[in-house]
């Protein structure tokens, strides 16, 4: 187990307008940065670079992981990888997603299902969580007892599976056989709003099914 004396969890939100259906919001995203004062991992690249370089706060960047390729969840990772000299990840299953923000620019390296990144001395455990897009992934930290669930899983329920490359069952699947079997104490940081815990979402997926989203 890392010594965990010097770990932190940082965060901050960033905010753009989008259009949905036709009415424009301001979409308010979540960035996690993991690891201590040496080093860490930058979790997704929503809206603009400034507020993740200021964040950062000038650590060496051991990656940048997108969870998923939609737009409010990479379009700063080509800035960033310049700014902070770290490779850009994605899961492959995402690659056509991507190219819709980024025709010209691909990431750097790809994240692959039971795949762990070591930062900060700490085990991060890539699990591909499919259904909000192909190549979703949550990223579990046993030893903090944290998992980051991108948009797969909210409190009060999955990510949206309306729009294109997104499935339903498959969320669900990937919530309740990869998620689900965490420790019911595990902490859920998700790409957007507040956290929850497998606790406290789990006795709800029946729920979630009858009402299918």
């Amino acid at each position: 187990m890392a010594d965990l004396t010097d770990i932190r969890i940082d965060h901050t939100v960033t905010s753009a307008p989008y259009v949905f259906d036709g009415t424009e919001i301001d979409l308010e995203n979540n960035v996690w940065v993991l690891g201590d004062d040496e080093e860490v991992l930058v979790i997704d690249a929503p809206h603009h670079a400034a507020p993740i370089v200021e964040l950062v706060g000038g650590r060496r960047v051991v990656a940048i992981v997108c969870t998923h390729a939609h737009r409010d969840h990479i379009s700063a990772a080509p800035e960033l990888t310049e700014q902070l000299d770290a490779p850009v990840m994605l899961h492959p299953g995402d690659t056509e997603v991507w190219r819709i923000t980024h025709e010209n620019v691909d990431p750097d390296e790809e994240l692959a299902h039971d795949q762990v990144l070591t930062v900060a001395g700490l085990n991060v455990h890539v699990i591909h969580t499919p259904g909000h897009t192909p190549g979703g992934v949550s990223l579990h930290v046993p030893d903090l007892g944290v998992v980051f669930s991108g948009d797969t899983l909210f409190p009060g329920g999955p990510g949206a599976t309306g729009r294109p490359y997104s499935d339903f069952a498959t969320i669900i699947d990937s919530i309740r056989d990869r998620l689900f079997t965490l420790p019911g104490g595990t902490r859920v940081l998700p790409g957007h709003g507040d956290e929850t815990t497998i606790d406290a979402e789990a006795p709800h997926l029946d729920e979630w099914v009858a009402r299918g989203h």
